[in-house]
């Protein structure tokens, strides 16, 4: 038993290297297409497909992760679908001022854009310089949404609410067969989008956002098919509690039950309705699947949308439009403000990230930050510095893309949205 344990592991370890060599030598090619000089002092972090939030990479680790993030981590999974750009994208209009302390951070941060929206008109607009990232980001490149995801899975959820797909956020999930003997069947929605599902002890305690308690899972929440998850890891679970715990399924959850009830082609067809006509974006935006899927007769979207810096300010400003206008989508907003809870706020010992600096959380978005209770403030944020506030009361938005979470959100975001400055 040892003997063959011992040649499992260095058929692993073996297979492991060789895949590392032909990852670097893509890499090489990459930077030699793009103009960019060899870089030698990578760290890959135990060959992680993201650098770790505590982490303080150099630049040529910080540009070897950007190109895993827009050349690699999502080409093993096959698309959902491809959201068509807008025939009539929406223009901005743009009255620009500097600021010379986001100027600073993008140069000696990993962010990749900056911009800031407000009185109808983007008035900061910054972008990674050349000598960053900025020869191979740019207006055109589709970046990663990472949880920012979870919030444009909810404001999909009130477009099939006010459809009539889903019948409303107190609806139950009682007649989806997939979820059937596990903890999730005969749930409220509000309860899964407040990730108040009484889930937490199936998720593992080193890794509860994204990982199953269980040694022998190989894949990751996110890789995983919806009936495959309740199958293999919640069959015949219970459900224990209603505390707030965060986890990477539940968007997954959600959108694959909104396909449930709309049907695959009525749900693409919502996808262009909400993105193309309504929001008007300029590029095609990727929904992408999990990666099970690409060997699996079931098919599961994720919660990923791969979209440029602009297309993410228009989704935010569709979002404000929403409010504004109070449309049938502006209500389930203020719906789900209504409805937050308070998230397990003492656990975080740096409350200083758009994650973390937020005390409650409503319907897939982080709300009120410190200093700003009451005010109607909606924060979308992604693991790596991807986030979108939205000030309804004053119609400020602020949008940050990133390789890295290294920048300063409270005085860029934060500030910016309580202060105005």
């Amino acid at each position: 038993m040892k003997k063959t344990l011992v040649i499992f592991i260095s058929i692993i370890l073996t297979l492991s290297s060789k895949v590392k060599a032909l990852e670097l030598n893509a890499f090489t090619y990459w930077l030699d297409k793009n103009g960019l000089q060899k870089v030698s002092k990578i760290k890959s972090y135990d060959n992680r497909s993201e650098i770790p939030e505590k982490a303080k990479p150099n630049y040529d680790t910080l540009l070897y992760f950007y190109w895993k993030y827009t050349n690699r981590n999502w080409n093993n999974n096959p698309k959902y679908t491809d959201i068509k750009a807008s025939e009539n994208p929406y223009k901005f209009k743009s009255e620009l001022r500097e600021d010379n302390y986001v100027k600073k951070q993008m140069q000696k941060t990993a962010l990749l854009s900056y911009l800031l929206f407000e009185d109808g008109k983007i008035v900061v607009d910054e972008i990674s310089p050349k000598d960053k990232f900025g020869k191979v980001f740019t207006n055109e490149t589709k970046f990663h949404s990472q949880s920012v995801g979870k919030s444009f899975a909810s404001y999909i959820l009130g477009h099939a609410i006010c459809k009539g797909y889903v019948d409303s956020i107190d609806a139950k999930l009682n007649d989806w067969p997939i979820l059937e003997d596990t903890l999730y069947y005969n749930q409220k929605i509000i309860d899964i989008i407040n990730m108040k599902a009484g889930d937490a002890k199936y998720f593992s305690p080193n890794d509860t956002a994204n990982r199953f308690n269980d040694t022998l899972s190989f894949y990751t929440v996110t890789n995983r098919t919806i009936p495959s998850v309740m199958a293999m890891e919640f069959e015949g679970s219970k459900k224990s509690g209603n505390k707030w715990a965060y986890n990477n399924l539940l968007p997954h959850l959600i959108l694959n039950y909104i396909i449930f009830k709309a049907g695959k082609d009525d749900f693409k067809d919502l996808l262009n309705e909400i993105f193309s006509e309504k929001i008007g974006i300029e590029h095609d935006i990727t929904l992408v699947m999990s990666e099970e899927s690409a060997f699996s007769k079931n098919k599961s979207t994720t919660s990923t949308f791969l979209t440029t810096r602009y297309d993410y300010l228009r989704i935010a400003r569709a979002m404000l439009q929403d409010w504004k206008n109070d449309t049938c989508e502006g209500k389930y907003l203020k719906s789900i403000f209504e409805r937050k809870v308070k998230k397990n706020h003492d656990n975080y010992a740096d409350k200083k990230h758009a994650f973390s600096n937020p005390k409650s959380y409503g319907g897939f978005f982080h709300l009120e930050p410190s200093g700003m209770k009451g005010r109607h403030i909606f924060i979308m944020d992604g693991y790596g510095g991807q986030t979108l506030t939205i000030d309804f009361d004053t119609g400020r938005i602020v949008t940050t893309l990133a390789v890295h979470r290294d920048f300063n959100w409270m005085k860029i975001a934060h500030s910016v949205i309580k202060k105005g400055k």
